[in-house]
């Protein structure tokens, strides 16, 4: 029965399936999977009753990150097809009453998209400000104290032999994160939003979007401390001004003003990586910024109904009555749930790094 008739809605009352282009369909036998494999392969997943599927990255990347380093946000990967083959998928996938959402990345960019190239080639270049920049201290060292997410222990910042600043990457080296201070980088994202919702799609699954705005200041992240969640600790830090900052809403509203622009129907789904339950609600707004933000602090928990009951009621109990909760028991990050649960160890294998 659809998922959109009256009294229900699609992404909260229907089913969603994640999907990794690259294993999913391979049509033209090179060993990857692909757009038109996935178009070739609708009719199943309408047959299982799927209302949405989510992609994982299809945009231009020389997969450093498996798409999560991105070189043109509005173009297709070419070993997964072109951009006329993601706008038939799209038009396919409707027919069948599937809606497609796609991954944005918004947080960084990988460092051969071409306005790192160009940020990189002079202090004075075009896309400079574009990107999170800083001077060495007075002995070289990086900025500040943060580490990179990939890397605990390592700083996240890598120094420009040629202009002789340091850029931020919480990731990878090769993938500078952006200045979201910037109005420019603002302006390019909601163009960038409006390029994919012209051509169809119901959505965007956010990545790291409680990351995408830094301190202003720069200023060092604090130690964990004891009362912090075991996965802090992990990091040695909390990330107080490389995440979670207040301004990251005023992006989230925008967003979602775009979004109810097309259609109410048009949905952002955010990777909220936080371990603080008022921050994760806060990601709702108050029903007008996120619709549906994922619950990491599930993920951790441990299968122990006490442990589970008390993630769930707290986030029930700080949620505003109109959104949507979303239990986040794995996904492309982690073990899957049966096997780090069925061991008892959250802890085993929470990354892929």
């Amino acid at each position: 029965m659809p998922a959109d008739r009256p009294g229900r809605t699609w992404w909260r009352d229907g089913v969603l399936y994640q999907l990794y282009p690259r294993s999913f369909a391979d049509s033209n036998g090179d060993g990857i999977g692909d757009l038109p494999g996935i178009t070739g392969r609708l009719d199943h997943l309408q047959w299982l009753g799927v209302d949405g599927i989510w992609l994982s990255p299809i945009t231009v990347s020389p997969n450093d990150d498996w798409g999560y380093d991105v070189a043109d946000y509005c173009d297709v990967d070419p070993t997964l097809g072109t951009l006329a083959d993601a706008e038939e998928m799209i038009a396919q996938a409707a027919r069948r009453d599937i809606r497609v959402i796609l991954d944005l990345v918004p947080n960084h960019t990988s460092d051969r998209h071409p306005w790192f190239v160009d940020a990189r080639s002079s202090r004075d270049s075009r896309y400079r400000d574009w990107y999170v920049w800083a001077d060495p201290k007075p002995d070289g060292s990086p900025p500040n104290n943060w580490v990179s997410t990939f890397h605990p222990g390592r700083p996240a910042w890598t120094l420009d032999e040629v202009t002789g600043q340091y850029y931020l990457h919480n990731f990878l080296p090769s993938q500078p994160d952006l200045n979201w201070w910037n109005p420019e980088v603002r302006d390019e994202f909601d163009r960038i939003l409006r390029f994919w919702f012209d051509r169809g799609v119901a959505g965007f699954r956010i990545d790291v979007c409680h990351m995408i705005v830094k301190d202003s200041e720069l200023r060092d992240n604090p130690p964990a401390t004891d009362d912090d969640h075991w996965y802090v600790q992990l990091r040695g830090q909390r990330q107080e001004f490389n995440s979670g900052r207040p301004e990251v809403h005023d992006v989230l509203r925008r967003w979602r003003a775009i979004a109810e622009e097309y259609d109410p129907a048009r949905i952002l789904v955010g990777e909220t990586y936080v371990f603080d339950a008022d921050l994760f609600a806060s990601f709702y707004g108050r029903g007008d910024e996120l619709n549906l933000a994922f619950n990491l602090m599930f993920l951790h928990a441990r299968y122990e109904s006490a442990e589970l009951r008390a993630a769930v009621e707290h986030a029930e109990g700080l949620l505003p009555s109109e959104c949507w909760p979303v239990w986040t028991a794995d996904n492309h990050d982690n073990v899957r749930f049966p096997t780090r649960w069925a061991d008892g160890d959250p802890v085993r294998g929470a990354q892929r790094w």
